[in-house]
């Protein structure tokens, strides 16, 4: 029975990881197929709605990695972490902020912020704050591990950075626009993040 118990607890994982991957096809052939057309440097992730099967493509993107981040979520609390705790919280506010961002899309570059715009920031700031809190706090309190710390504190100095890069949108002068750049980094080493989180409860469980 205890031997079903550790399979069931483990079962999530693949399908968490397989997520996590099956996430980056679509925004990577979005890179692949509007080469030219968005800077990687400049424009953000969002701005590929604007582009040829666009919205459907970052959609498919978004809601595959918060599916797969609220797998993470019950594999962690299969492992013992608690539900309730701010852990939950934080990685349900990942998870939603992904959601709300994809409901919300971002406004054209130089048009007034809309609601929707607005909103769309929001939810961004929510969730690039939450997740490396949430890394953070799983290696302190549940799962010790030198790789979560290190994924957290990057994901943490790399959110903050792609946060100060937003002010050479809302003053611009003529300084380079270095928004989009940043913002790759920072989902590059969330998703490292994201994969040494689900690496960590499979180590914890192999263990038990």
């Amino acid at each position: 029975m205890v031997e079903i118990r550790g399979n069931r607890r483990t079962a999530v994982l693949p399908w968490t990881v397989t997520g996590f991957v099956l996430s980056l096809f679509p925004i990577v052939y979005l890179h692949v197929a509007s080469a030219g057309e968005l800077s990687p440097v400049a424009h953000t992730v969002s701005d590929y709605i604007f582009v040829d099967h666009g919205a459907g493509l970052l959609a498919l993107t978004s809601l595959t990695l918060a599916a797969a981040s609220i797998g993470l979520l019950v594999a962690l609390v299969r492992a013992g972490l608690p539900r309730r705790g701010p852990v939950a919280v934080l990685l349900g506010l990942w998870s939603a902020g992904l959601a709300v961002a994809t409901v919300f899309p971002t406004d054209p570059t130089g048009a007034p912020t809309s609601f929707s715009g607005a909103v769309h920031r929001y939810a961004g700031a929510v969730m690039f704050a939450s997740l490396p809190l949430a890394g953070w706090l799983i290696h302190r309190t549940f799962l010790p591990s030198p790789t979560v710390r290190r994924f957290s504190v990057a994901a943490g100095i790399t959110s903050v950075a792609f946060m100060l890069s937003h002010v050479s949108v809302v003053y611009p002068g003529d300084g380079a626009v270095l928004l989009g750049l940043f913002e790759r980094v920072l989902f590059a080493v969330l998703y490292g993040l994201l994969f040494a989180l689900a690496s960590a409860v499979l180590r914890r469980e192999e263990a038990s």
